[in-house]
């Protein structure tokens, strides 16, 4: 048996608090566990097999998976040539960056969508910006927006997945964990993606541009961390605005692994979590309740 990841290659960890059956992503004989059979509900002790690795807490999964996941990324992107899909991926992502960039420093005028969900100015603005670059090249794609909905045709093969500002909150604060995120799917699967992540600070803001069908940041290729193990590993989550059971479930993570692994973090921005894996800089990242543009263009860098 192997260990089921979210949004990792090669740290195995379990991310359920009932006790389950065990299933993986990417098995490797060096992470095989052996597993009580009586399982309690909770967390467990679990003996790493033929590794000197000290005992780790997990959570086993309920049903159990004979199969490795599929990969998310598309095996067609269609009739469009990738070098024209993946230019316009990324020029619609600079193009709502450079709304955001010319905000950052400024005032904001701050709506509310819920008690604590916000939204900007910026956010409507970046999202304009986005949806005209996108139009201009194809009028016939559907596209949904954070903000704005669904608009185009619905019988189109293409999805745009569009967050103009993902990490508003960070943004309205000025905390640097914030991006523009643009993801294309073809016939419901991940094809093309962009994230310009804002890095820096007040008054020395500057972004750096992930993008995909492979994965680059600032045109350099990247590979996710080689760790494999949990107790080496700088961890990322999220948390919903909902504080309901999955919110409390992942609360209990956060404190269970923060037990076992070296840290995890909270950062706000769904896409830039994703896009820090795929650089190597964290080992994993898991959420619960994601949306289409929370993670459209993030899961394609990452894959």
């Amino acid at each position: 048996m192997a260990i089921s990841i979210a949004f990792s290659t090669n740290t195995h960890f379990l991310f359920s608090t009932i006790c389950r059956s065990i299933s993986s992503l990417s098995p490797s004989p060096n992470v095989l566990f052996n597993a009580r059979r009586d399982c309690n509900r909770g967390f467990l002790s679990i003996g790493p097999l033929d590794t000197k690795l000290p005992k780790t807490k997990a959570a086993l999964s309920e049903i159990s998976y004979r199969k490795q996941y599929p990969k998310v990324g598309a095996k067609s992107i269609g009739p469009i040539p990738p070098s024209h899909l993946i230019q316009v991926v990324e020029n619609a992502a600079n193009t709502g960056a450079e709304v955001v960039m010319d905000a950052v420093n400024k005032p904001r005028n701050v709506e509310y969508k819920g008690l604590t969900d916000l939204v900007t100015e910026t956010d409507k603005m970046s999202e304009a910006a986005i949806l005209k670059v996108v139009r201009k090249n194809f009028k016939d794609h559907l596209i949904l927006g954070e903000e704005g909905g669904v608009i185009g045709d619905s019988s189109s093969d293409y999805l745009w997945c569009i967050d103009p500002l993902d990490g508003t909150t960070n943004f309205a604060h000025g905390y640097p964990s914030f991006a523009v995120s643009v993801g294309v799917l073809y016939r419901g699967n991940p094809a093309a993606a962009a994230v310009v992540e804002f890095v820096g600070g007040p008054m020395c803001w500057n972004t750096r541009i992930f993008t995909a069908t492979a994965a680059f940041c600032n045109g350099q290729k990247i590979n996710v961390s080689q760790t494999s193990q949990v107790e080496r590993s700088l961890l990322v989550t999220g948390f919903g605005y909902e504080h309901d059971d999955p919110w409390t479930t992942n609360m209990d993570l956060f404190k269970e692994f923060t037990d076992v692994s070296r840290g995890v973090r909270r950062l706000g921005a769904a896409a830039v979590d994703m896009s820090h894996v795929a650089l190597g800089i964290v080992e994993a990242y898991w959420e619960y309740r994601l949306k289409p543009w929370d993670m459209a263009a993030g899961v394609l860098v990452l894959h």
